[in-house]
């Protein structure tokens, strides 16, 4: 089963090395759904619980519970775009970003990655 642009699932990004993010987290799906019906890679961006980011940064995007589905404020990494296996995720997603909510991460993706 593909995942969609715009899910968000729990995912384990074990193993890592420095300073990358570890552990069972929520990631956003960026890559087209072309792409995510391929057994290729998905690329996501990572989040983390608003909670553990103090301060907003130009490179994160806070969004609130009521945006994600989410139980928690997510703040997506966008300096941290990564490409996973399909494996990695579970059978549903744990939420959805709202439409306004994903543009701001694209927008930011894009000024982190300079396109």
């Amino acid at each position: 089963m593909p995942v969609h642009r715009g899910d968000i699932y729990f995912v384990n990004l074990n193993p890592t090395v420095g300073h990358e993010q570890a552990g069972q987290r929520p990631v956003l799906v960026l890559s087209v759904d072309e792409i995510n019906a391929q057994p290729l890679v998905v690329t996501v961006v990572v989040g983390t619980r608003g909670e553990h980011i103090a301060r907003d940064y130009p490179a994160n995007v806070r969004v609130p519970a009521g945006k994600t589905g989410l139980p928690m404020e997510t703040v997506f990494l966008c300096f941290q775009p990564r490409s996973l296996d399909p494996k990695r995720f579970p059978d549903k997603p744990a939420g959805r970003l709202s439409d306004d909510a994903l543009l701001q991460v694209e927008v930011v993706v894009r000024r982190c990655l300079g396109l």
